[in-house]
């Protein structure tokens, strides 16, 4: 027997993807390529004060490494429909940010991840990627929920889903990946 917790099991059929480009008003969403990296590693750099409270994976000093690691690993996410992971990219093609569709919750749905670079948020970038997102998943099929999940403590990215009109569903003792989560997650739910 292992410690291993199982996966759940898949929420979307092989083959039941969401595009690979969305276009939303002065910004776009964007699978990843390999190129992306350099622009992924300048985002995650330049907000790394603003993301390493909440983001375990966002740790001092920030590799490059680590962001090819990711767009590398969302390849194979993509391919098996596991993960759809999107840069955010601003008129100009900069990279603002990221946002992820994720097979994480078993048949029926799909969770929302993301983050912004410190120097656009306010701006409600985020929170049309996340509904344009919620719509998108929601179009899926066999989809019927999405869910976004962060710590009690991060009223910033609690503040998205409650401008969308997600209900708070529960709030549930999580373990603390990160130096200021308190330990408890809120799991927002679409109604």
């Amino acid at each position: 027997m292992t410690d291993t917790p199982e996966e759940p099991p898949k929420a979307l059929p092989l083959g039941a993807y969401p595009p690979g480009r969305v276009e939303i008003g002065e910004f776009h969403l964007r699978r990843y390529t390999r190129d992306d990296a350099p622009g992924l590693h300048a985002a995650i750099a330049a907000s790394s004060a603003e993301l390493s409270p909440w983001m375990p994976w966002c740790v001092e000093p920030v590799q490059i490494e680590d962001q090819r690691d990711f767009i590398e690993r969302g390849f194979l996410s993509w391919a098996v429909g596991r993960a759809f992971n999107y840069g955010v990219f601003g008129a100009d093609g900069t990279q603002i940010g990221a946002i992820s569709l994720m097979d994480r919750l078993g048949p029926g749905g799909l969770e929302i991840g993301y983050w912004l670079r410190s120097d656009v948020t306010g701006r409600g970038i985020m929170t049309r990627a996340a509904e344009r997102m919620t719509e998108i998943g929601l179009g899926l099929p066999g989809i019927d929920r999405i869910e976004i999940h962060c710590d009690e403590a991060n009223v910033r990215s609690a503040a998205v889903p409650k401008r969308l009109g997600f209900r708070l569903d529960r709030i549930v003792d999580d373990e603390a990946k990160a130096p200021a989560e308190t330990g408890r997650s809120m799991v927002w739910v679409t109604p």
